[in-house]
């Protein structure tokens, strides 16, 4: 067996491995065995998930796994993942679990940790499940199985929560706004939100069939949205994603700002206001040269962690800071919310229209990008191409190429099979010409096995 957790974790084919149910189960069972120390029945985990038909099976699955170490089961439903970080908080739980693969097609899913503090689990806890699956797992006492139940109204504290983040002063009335749900986990908390709010809400993406999960919607696909915010004349369009941890801002004339440009922002407004913490914003090496450059011009900070929103958070909690994220439209504001929650940085900026009167237009356009491209590389599991000697060289040429007005960055995928070679410049030909020369070498390498 490989290393299972990846970069958010466990994540794969639906009843492929490691996403079958027996895997399932036998990770619920080394979870419980991690977190049931004690012996004691008293220990509970949260389940929620996103929309996906293999959820039911997932669910099911850990839920029996679970039970087997004597942990209580507490089944949210649909729900984002940013409600499982918050109910399993505030309902007192060891653990919460989130079964989704996020922007991902239908026939994918994942599962992902959250300790009893809302956050996402440490490497450390992982690795020690891992180790945990690796032997035998005990079963508890017969009379110790746990027990397990749906909790009804789990949606609904979500929603009551997420409307105490929203800062502006008599709601939302009279702002009309399209919410593309993708399909997914926030199908129905967030346009009951927007309404309770005061919004008049146009629904995009609220009709999930198993299937149809960021097909053709939501932050991967914000084309949608884009025509519907045109169409109905709406001032302003949120874009998330299938688990509703990322979110993507439509403007007015359909013209789309992703997390950068939402990050820079909300950095701003806070800086103004004295509550951006350490003066800083906590973004990944994918964060464009732009925004950098942009905050910096303001006195504000940026540090860059590696790619992955579990990253961000934990060097926003080292380092005490209060705002993070990710161009792919995590945006993590721990004031409010233990993981990337689309709706509620959807409410900041949605506070920011409310506060200074402008239009979506005005205060989604921050800064002027540098050019920036990324292209992927499938391989085959088990192959090493960044490993290659001529791989090595490429990347050396380009970079020295970039070094002057750009960078270059080159990542293996955390979630799936693609080398990503990913570079910024402001002289676009020059970019495109050594981001395509080190594809290719990659690929010749790769075809030559």
């Amino acid at each position: 067996m490989g290393k299972l957790f990846g970069t958010d974790g466990v994540r794969g084919r639906a009843n492929t491995y490691p996403m079958t149910a027996d895997m399932a189960l036998k990770l619920g069972a080394a979870a419980g065995r991690y977190f049931r120390t004690d012996g004691l029945n008293r220990h509970r985990v949260v389940i929620g998930k996103d929309t996906r038909l293999s959820g039911y099976m997932l669910e099911n699955a850990l839920t029996a796994g679970l039970t087997s170490t004597g942990m209580n089961v507490l089944l949210l439903g649909p729900v984002p993942t940013p409600a499982v970080g918050f109910l399993t908080r505030s309902m007192r739980a060891d653990l919460g679990i989130m079964i989704s693969a996020s922007h991902n097609p239908h026939y994918d899913n994942g599962i992902k940790f959250f300790g009893p503090d809302g956050f996402k689990l440490s490497d450390e806890a992982q690795d020690e499940i891992e180790r945990l699956l690796q032997g035998e797992i005990e079963p508890t006492q017969p009379q110790n199985i746990g027990r397990a139940k749906r909790i009804d109204d789990a949606s609904g504290r979500y929603v009551e929560y997420a409307k105490t983040t929203f800062s502006g002063n008599g709601g939302l009335t009279g702002l009309k706004v399209v919410v593309d749900c993708a399909n997914g986990a926030a199908y129905r908390a967030a346009p009951e939100v927007l309404w309770e709010l005061g919004c008049e809400v146009i629904p995009v993406g609220i009709d999930p069939n198993g299937y149809n999960i960021n097909q053709e919607c939501g932050s991967t696909h914000p084309q949608t949205a884009a025509e519907a915010v045109v169409q109905h004349g709406a001032d302003v369009g949120i874009c998330l994603d299938g688990d509703a941890d990322r979110v993507m801002i439509i403007d007015e004339n359909g013209k789309v700002a992703d997390g950068d440009q939402v990050m820079a922002l909300i950095a701003t407004r806070w800086a103004q206001k004295g509550l951006l913490k350490g003066g800083a914003l906590v973004a990944t090496v994918m964060s464009n040269l732009g925004l950098e450059k942009y905050l910096n011009a303001q006195g504000i900070d940026l540090l860059r962690t590696d790619v992955g929103d579990r990253y961000v958070v934990e060097a926003m909690r080292k380092g005490d800071y209060n705002l993070g994220g990710e161009q792919s439209g995590h945006i993590v504001l721990t004031d409010y919310a233990t993981t990337g929650d689309g709706l509620i940085a959807g409410l900041q900026f949605l506070a920011a229209m409310v506060e200074s009167g402008q239009p979506a237009s005005a205060l989604a356009n921050s800064f002027e990008t540098v050019p920036q491209m990324l292209s992927n590389v499938r391989y085959e599991v088990g192959k090493e191409p960044l490993s290659d000697a001529q791989v090595k060289a490429a990347i050396t040429e380009g970079e020295a190429r970039l070094k002057a007005n750009g960078r270059l960055l080159i990542r293996k995928s955390g979630t799936e099979p693609l080398i990503r070679v990913m570079g910024e410049c402001e002289d676009e030909a020059l970019l495109k010409d050594v981001i395509n020369s080190i594809t290719s070498t990659i690929e010749t390498v790769l075809a030559a096995g």
